[in-house]
């Protein structure tokens, strides 16, 4: 049976120690490593090693009892959060580390938050009981009072016997083990099972506890972990699989990492992935750490990498799974790229490529105009690792501007957009009908065009381009968000429309339409969490209040006060140091993105920014006509009198 297990954790609560320790006791490894050592299996990059933090999701191999287990060891670190989601999209279940002393920490918050989101089926691991303050039953009860109610200690269940407890626990919760146990009592026949079903379907948390570092009590818990744990994959089905992880090796080889969902890949088999690109599989790896072993054919549950597929990508699914994974984490910062003078900056836009193949949060952007490199990260400390490691990799001294909030924009009436363009031999007209969207929602497009004036064919074409690329604002040049856009109508020629023509009309239709109506900039969010003493729950309101914050009605908890809300990122992203202060490192916070709602300092970030929208070189909201043989262009406020089609009223009209 294969098995996919991650570990997760708020960084420094044990997780790399805790996996050495799985490794060790399954003889996957000959000597446990440490993370002060800088010995740990798989935190194998010299950054990983020299920082004591885990950067990358690695991956090892387990083999125990009649189970394969490929073991993930993921990022604690905020900044790192997008990795550790990629690799959650592939686990079949997930170990969280919490520390006995800590408690649940902010990370911890955005761990549970997405495992529920991708349903994960969850473990929990209280660590550091051995040091000075550690309180099994303190964490045991914030993991009831802020995760879940449903979690029960497995520290005495030995894979077999069950205690009354536990079975009543399950009986409480399920009408069929329930009659059975008022019918027949605590016989074991269903219950093992019973208890499988529950915890895959995420209606039971089991939870042990112990100390990596001195091992103790992770055998046992493992020992757990594989009775009660099980998969469901089936190998005689079609080939289906999800990409997770892009890495390039030291001969610049790109290997493509992937979970098979179903069936059985081959080595030389072509296999289809994104957009319905096909290629044939050159090789498959299965990897261990860094070494790899070669091997023909991988089956359903496994985790691999091959070779051959130039321009997968992550989240793509492989084979009969088409659907791209989406995912929760989106970097809030903007950073641009300073590269040495001798630096030729299309070589180095080259590496930078590389970089977001293998991490697509950094979105790296090239501003023809002022010849920059820009990339999205989520905090200083990712910036201080890719300098690291663009130094190691391609031997080029990089530094990054200070990070700036990224902005996006929208509007907040209906309107339509009028856009022509026809230069000398070309000719295309397209009217969009613009709307607010719902909050967060993105770029919605439907077609209400009747194909007596465009064919299908040119309907989806239309779509195509309002998807191909993101659209600037006319405030800052952000990228527009939160619109519904509907086709109304426009018109082809037989003879002059050619390729671009419709791109050109669609971008001057969209344009025109934000001229004509009120635009809103919109401003990252952190949805937070905050746990303090009652008595410092006023400076808190008061920091919340002064950094343009909301907040829900306070909670207490014994003698803490938990807040929670949303608030700007551009003022709260340094607030932990703040809160660190005051509440001598005592206080808790989570933070995690909530989204983009309007922007706290609109005019002044407008003033600041400085965009000129008239001087876009790569938008304009004039069309284009063609009079005696010549193209001449019309201002937006006069084009939409011009227009050829006849005016057809909005869906909402």
């Amino acid at each position: 049976m294969n098995k996919t297990i991650g570990i997760l954790a708020h960084v420094d609560a044990g997780k790399t120690t805790f996996s050495e320790q799985l490794l060790y006791h399954t003889n996957s490894i000959k000597k446990r490593g440490r993370v002060d050592h800088q010995s740990a299996f798989l935190d194998s990059h010299l950054i990983e090693k020299q920082r004591g933090i885990t950067v990358f999701a690695d991956q090892g191999m387990i083999e125990h009892g009649n189970s394969t287990y490929y073991l993930i060891d993921t990022p604690g670190h905020v900044d790192f959060s997008p990795e550790m989601e990629r690799a959650i999209q592939v686990m079949d279940f997930a170990i969280v580390i919490i520390s006995a002393v800590e408690g649940i920490e902010g990370h911890t918050e955005t761990v549970w938050s997405l495992l529920k989101i991708h349903q994960i089926p969850t473990f929990f691991f209280i660590n550091k009981v051995d040091r000075t303050g550690a309180d099994v039953e303190r964490v045991l009860t914030e993991i009831r009072s802020q995760f879940t109610t449903e979690v029960f200690d497995i520290s005495s269940f030995d894979g077999s016997n069950m205690s009354e407890e536990l079975i009543e626990f399950m009986a409480e919760r399920d009408e069929e083990l329930l009659d059975y146990y008022m019918d027949k009592g605590s016989q074991p026949t269903l219950w093992i099972d019973k208890m499988q079903e529950m915890i895959r379907s995420s209606r039971l948390y089991p939870c042990g506890y112990g100390s990596a570092l001195q091992d103790i009590g992770v055998k046992e818990f493992f020992h757990c972990f594989d009775h009660l744990t099980t998969t469901l994959y089936k190998k005689d089905e079609p080939f289906s699989g999800r990409v997770y992880k892009i890495r390039y090796d030291d001969s610049g080889t790109r290997i493509t990492f992937m979970k098979a969902k179903s069936g059985t890949l081959r080595v030389r088999e072509e296999l289809m992935y994104g957009n319905g690109d096909m290629e044939k599989v050159t090789q498959i790896r299965k990897y261990n750490g860094t070494q790899f072993q070669q091997v023909n054919e991988v089956n359903a549950g496994e985790l691999f990498a091959v070779t051959g597929l130039t321009n997968a990508a992550v989240g793509d699914g492989v084979g009969e799974l088409l659907e791209k994974a989406e995912y929760e984490l989106v970097p809030t910062l903007r950073s641009r790229v300073v590269l040495e003078p001798r630096m030729n900056k299309k070589d180095a836009l080259t590496f930078f490529k590389l970089l977001e193949a293998e991490d697509p949060s950094l979105h790296v952007t090239w501003e023809e105009k002022l010849q920059d490199i820009h990339l999205h990260v989520m905090g200083k400390i990712q910036l201080e690792v890719l300098r690291e490691i663009i130094f190691e990799r391609f031997a080029i001294q990089v530094q990054f501007e200070r990070p700036e909030i990224l902005y996006k924009e929208t509007i907040e009436t209906d309107t339509i957009g009028y856009g022509h363009f026809e230069p000398l031999r070309h000719y295309a007209e397209v009217h969009l009908q613009l709307e607010p969207g719902k909050r967060n929602c993105g770029i919605v497009f439907e077609s209400n065009c009747h194909t007596d004036d465009l064919s299908i064919a040119i309907q989806n074409l239309i779509c195509q381009h309002l998807f191909e690329r993101e659209h600037h604002g006319i405030l800052t040049g952000s990228p527009l968000t939160d619109i519904k856009v509907t086709l109304l109508t426009g018109r082809a020629h037989n003879k002059h429309t050619h390729g671009g023509d419709f791109r050109e009309a669609t971008f001057r239709a969209l344009r025109q339409g934000l001229e004509k109506v009120r635009n809103r900039l919109l401003e990252p969010y952190y949805s937070f969490k905050i746990k303090v003493d009652i008595e410092q729950m006023g400076r808190v309101l008061s920091d919340i209040q002064m950094a343009y914050g909301e907040f829900n009605t306070p909670e207490t908890i014994d003698e803490k006060a938990v807040l929670t809300g949303k608030v700007p990122v551009a003022t709260f992203m340094e607030y932990s140091t703040t809160l660190a202060s005051f509440t001598q490192g005592k206080g808790q916070l989570s933070l995690t993105f909530a989204g983009y709602y309007p922007c706290h300092n609109e005019e002044d970030v407008i003033d600041r920014l400085g965009y000129d929208k008239n001087a876009d070189p790569e938008y304009t909201s004039s069309s284009i006509f063609c009079a005696k043989g010549a193209g001449y262009t019309v201002t937006w406020e006069e084009a939409e009198a011009m227009m050829h089609c006849p005016k057809k009223a909005g869906m909402n009209s």
